[in-house]
């Protein structure tokens, strides 16, 4: 993303103010962030959690088009980018079943049994 600068920080923070509401930051051990994060942010210094994060991006990039540039897809409006990132992560906890265990990642949190469908996913009630 940049070289690694407590202005880079501080700006890329300001940038995703009000985006999300993430209070837990898993980082590598460069000083700065314990300078330039605000102090209710629970901050790891581990690569633990890298993995995951980096598949969930790539399934993210991989089904859709709004992050490739250099399509017609790519769209500024954050409320849009949100929903299609919204759709996509939901698709692949709750309704995608992986091929090894043919279970969804819903069903082996112990969230729901058995698999959903996109009719379900549509129908469930929740609170705005």
């Amino acid at each position: 993303m940049g070289k690694h600068t407590d202005n880079l920080l501080a700006a890329l923070l300001h940038s995703t103010e009000g985006k999300t509401d993430c209070q837990k930051w898993s980082t590598d051990d460069w000083g700065g962030y314990e300078r330039v994060l605000p102090s209710e942010v629970e901050h790891h210094i581990t690569k633990s959690r890298t993995q995951r994060l980096e598949r969930t991006n790539g399934i993210v990039r991989q089904q859709s088009g709004r992050f490739h540039r250099r399509q017609n897809k790519f769209n500024k409006q954050w409320q849009r980018t949100e929903m299609t990132v919204r759709l996509v992560v939901s698709y692949f906890n709750w309704i995608w079943c992986n091929s090894r265990t043919g279970t969804t990642a819903a069903e082996r949190a112990g969230l729901t049994f058995p698999n959903w469908d996109w009719q379900d996913f549509a129908t469930y009630p929740t609170l705005l």
